[in-house]
């Protein structure tokens, strides 16, 4: 593997394909091409092990190793039959393979990723007369198999473990905001650590934290214990230890406050659990609050939050929508907020017009990602309404 120059894709969300070029573009990514749901890029080995402990809206890193065409299950079989594995991994450690397939040829992904596992096995079984293990749960080696109609790319994971996979979560509550998400979510917003942070349905706290490492510059994976990477047989362990310590010299005092309300007593508690792992109780506040009910305490603020929807929490949602509205208008003047919904028909009873709405999915829900901009006084709340949001 050329350590100098390696060819990486990073696999995201729809609609944080551009905050994530962004974070490879400050990060030292070179040649940075933007697709749909992923960035691929080019960097060196200290680059790579740069961006899984630092960017926040990366899912998994991929580095390509082998590209072929099959246009059948014998020459798939043999062209990755004659790949040097033993360049790669060694035959006493583990491996896993995962798939993703967009071919009429080959559709069967559990087919193929069973066929492919049979010509490592069998490759390193014809070169020394022994067979690696393969280990669903917990393998040395991450293995990302990817067709596309005759197109076969064979990548390592880095990362392991999907990247979202922070370390700070003990408890989570009823639908759970993906970390990467919620980091891509406040970048989107534009937050930065400038002003206060208020989160006024916080569940279980996942935006809170994100906020919180947002504006201390705290790495993504500060809380992780394991990278895929470490188990590579070029793994640079005086690297990746300098790599943290200039990332981790790099965080900073944050002088705002990051506040979260809920009323639910539970969701605060394993609020407060997440924040206690993530050492972030001198940072973050949460309190036992209805939003509906509340007033600007912070200034300047900007809100960003995830009202119950879908599955989560039975409510009356046209009422509900009505009241987060109310709220905005009548209490919290001259602020930023931005909500999460995958409730369209809801959102339009929130009563405002949105200044700015992001397409986003939320798990498999498609969502909408809604800017509302609150000026004090009802001439300016008409004028508002006026305006044209983004489509």
């Amino acid at each position: 593997m050329d350590t100098e120059n390696l060819k990486i894709q990073i696999k995201t969300f729809f609609g944080l394909e551009e905050i994530l070029a962004e974070e490879i573009r400050k990060l030292g990514g070179t040649n940075v091409e933007v697709k749909n749901r992923a960035v691929n890029c080019e960097g060196d080995l200290g680059f790579l092990y740069k961006i899984n402990y630092s960017a926040r809206t990366a899912l998994k890193i991929l580095v390509p190793v082998l590209t072929f065409k099959a246009w059948d299950e014998n020459r798939f079989y043999d062209k990755l039959f004659d790949f040097p594995w033993e360049e790669y991994m060694t035959v006493d450690q583990s491996f896993a393979i995962d798939t993703t397939i967009y071919s009429e040829r080959f559709s069967h992904s559990q087919f193929m990723a069973q066929k492919m596992k049979d010509a490592i096995v069998d490759y390193f079984k014809f070169k020394f007369n022994k067979r690696p293990s393969v280990d669903t749960q917990d393998p040395d080696i991450k293995i990302h198999l990817h067709i596309d109609r005759e197109l076969v790319t064979v990548s390592l994971d880095s990362s392991g473990d999907p990247l979202f996979k922070r370390g700070y979560r003990k408890e989570q509550g009823e639908a759970p905001l993906n970390e990467v998400l919620a980091s891509g979510m406040l970048q989107l917003a534009g937050w930065d650590g400038k002003g206060n942070f208020l989160d006024p349905m916080c569940g279980s706290g996942t935006l809170l934290i994100e906020a919180a490492m947002i504006a201390m510059d705290l790495p993504a994976q500060t809380f992780r214990r394991r990278f895929g990477f470490q188990n590579w047989l070029n793994y640079d362990e005086e690297l990746f230890k300098t790599i943290k310590e200039v990332r981790l010299n790099r965080v900073k005092e944050f002088t705002g406050k990051i506040v979260g309300y809920d009323i639910d007593s539970d969701m605060l508690h394993a609020a407060r659990i997440n924040i206690e792992s993530a050492e972030m109780e001198d940072v973050i506040e949460v309190k036992h609050q209805d939003f509906f009910e509340s007033k600007k305490e912070l200034f300047p603020l900007m809100m960003v939050f995830n009202p119950p929807y879908d599955e989560r929490i039975v409510i009356n949602d046209d009422e509900f929508y009505a009241k987060i509205g109310d709220t905005f208008k009548k209490n919290y003047p001259n602020t930023l907020a931005w909500l999460i919904s995958s409730d369209l028909d809801s959102l339009k009873r929130v009563g405002l017009r949105p200044s700015r709405k992001i397409k986003l999915f939320n798990g498999k829900l498609e969502c909408r990602f809604m800017q509302y901009e609150m000026y004090e006084g009802t001439k300016k709340i008409h004028k508002l309404e006026g305006r044209e949001g983004d489509s």
